[in-house]
């Protein structure tokens, strides 16, 4: 039962706090849209998402005006398009990214995620024509979000996947050079990629997933900072334990908008993903947590440890919250859409070795990273590959999406604004790795992907 504490305390942090649902994201299955005629699957996949999704930003609207709290993003993840690619061989798999921009514009939606595949183990039918298609796809959208899984625990690492998608990383950028780059930040390379993501640019819609569901991203930096700060003199246990509490607070915020978006659209309530995703407004950090529980700044020694405190207590208190927890879940560290990793970052504290260690602990990855412009692709492989690495052995999700800044360089500044923020260009290590992403193959699975 909520009494009128409960009541104050919500529109406290909904006011001043920063909280907010991040995103409500419509999964649909597009599998009875493949047709071995490019341009009669296209109408197909139109159809089906404008039909399913018609009603997803009302609805959100509805949800928002009915419980007071802000819905940031209203987004679509379908089934990875490589798959429907697939059927109808010699086809331009731009044409499909047109049909999601299309259907997008239709619905109203800010994002649909889905021109993907998955390559963990080598490339079928359909794949590697995508892959090669995402620069000019990403390049003539603006709501289309693209995503690879180059390696997973149980299959290891495809490393010509790797190599693959250093040079589509830069491709990418370049084709969008005239927008700040802003293709590559729709771009992310996974391992162990998962099947029920409500955030872009990574989510798609899985293959065992039901044809058409309801996800929910929460979001709450500010309200953990705020909880935090309350007890400058807490221990660790006591710090861990207030994270809990707050988090159990957020997520079941996330189950309610869930539940009745679900019931509003008629469709089944996929999962509450309790992922503290930041933004770059003041008091929405990630960071800003890191530093409230005794870092002068993040990426400071011992932030490695803060952070593995934090998503663990996050999770803690969200899988008590609800019943439907998925997704990725924990604590995204997007460099240029929190404003304190962008101010670490731009006092040369915050380092892609200190974010790589970080990603050990944390969701997901190498996330949002502003880089050199004359950045080698196959630099780009070996970050890939790092990250990869730091996924397959330690059976987690991890990520990477590098904005190379054409023609800027380290110490400057690549602006996306809203959502994306703007990004410090950071230094990478001069020293190739050329020899061995050349050698192409496969980085075999652990010993402990035998699991059977």
């Amino acid at each position: 039962m909520l009494n009128v504490y409960d009541i104050l305390e919500t529109i406290r942090m909904i006011q001043d706090e920063c909280l907010d649902i991040r995103t409500i994201t419509m999964g649909i299955s597009l599998l009875d849209c493949i047709d071995t005629d490019i341009d009669k699957a296209c109408e197909k996949v139109y159809s089906k998402i404008v039909d399913r999704a018609h009603a997803l930003v009302p609805t959100g609207e509805q949800i928002e005006k009915e419980y007071g709290i802000p819905i940031i993003n209203k987004r679509i993840s379908v089934t990875p398009i490589s798959m429907l690619a697939a059927a109808c061989p010699g086809g331009d798999p731009v044409k499909f990214a047109k049909a999601l921009q299309r259907a997008a514009d239709t619905c109203g939606v800010n994002f649909i995620g889905g021109y993907s595949a998955l390559v963990q183990k080598g490339f079928s039918a359909g794949d590697e024509a995508l892959i090669r298609s995402i620069p000019e796809a990403l390049a003539v959208t603006d709501n289309i979000c693209s995503s690879v899984n180059i390696g997973s625990t149980k299959s290891g690492i495809n490393m010509d996947a790797v190599k693959l998608m250093g040079q589509i990383v830069k491709e990418t950028a370049e084709r969008t050079a005239d927008r700040d780059c802003i293709g590559a930040a729709k771009l992310v390379i996974f391992c162990n990629a998962v099947e029920d993501n409500p955030f872009m640019a990574g989510a798609f819609h899985g293959v065992g997933e039901p044809d058409c569901e309801i996800h929910v991203g929460v979001s709450g930096p500010g309200v953990v900072r705020s909880a935090l700060s309350k007890y400058p003199d807490a221990s660790i246990n006591e710090l861990a334990d207030i994270i809990k509490k707050t988090a159990f607070k957020i997520t079941r915020m996330g189950q309610l908008v869930g539940a009745r978006a679900s019931k509003l659209l008629n469709v089944p309530f996929g999962i509450v993903d309790l992922s503290l995703a930041p933004t770059p407004a003041v008091g929405d950090s990630v960071a800003h947590i890191l530093e409230e529980m005794g870092l002068e700044m993040c990426g400071t020694h011992g932030t490695t440890a803060c952070l593995a405190m934090l998503n663990d207590a996050v999770k803690k208190g969200g899988v008590m919250a609800s019943s439907t927890v998925g997704g990725l879940s924990g604590a995204f560290i997007p460099v240029s859409e929190d404003a304190g990793m962008i101010d670490a970052a731009a006092a040369g504290v915050l380092s892609l070795e200190k974010l790589e260690a970080m990603t050990a602990v944390c969701s997901v990855g190498l996330d949002m990273i502003v880089v050199p412009g004359d950045i080698a692709p196959e630099t780009i492989s070996a970050i890939i590959a790092d990250e990869a690495a730091i996924g397959m052995v330690n059976t987690k999700t991890t990520a990477v999406r590098l904005i190379p800044a054409i023609g800027k360089k380290e110490g400057e500044t690549l602006e996306f604004g809203g959502l994306l923020g703007s990004g410090p260009v950071m230094p990478v290590r001069q020293q190739s790795a050329a020899k061995f992403i050349n050698r192409g193959g496969r980085i075999p699975a652990p010993m402990h992907s035998l699991k059977n």
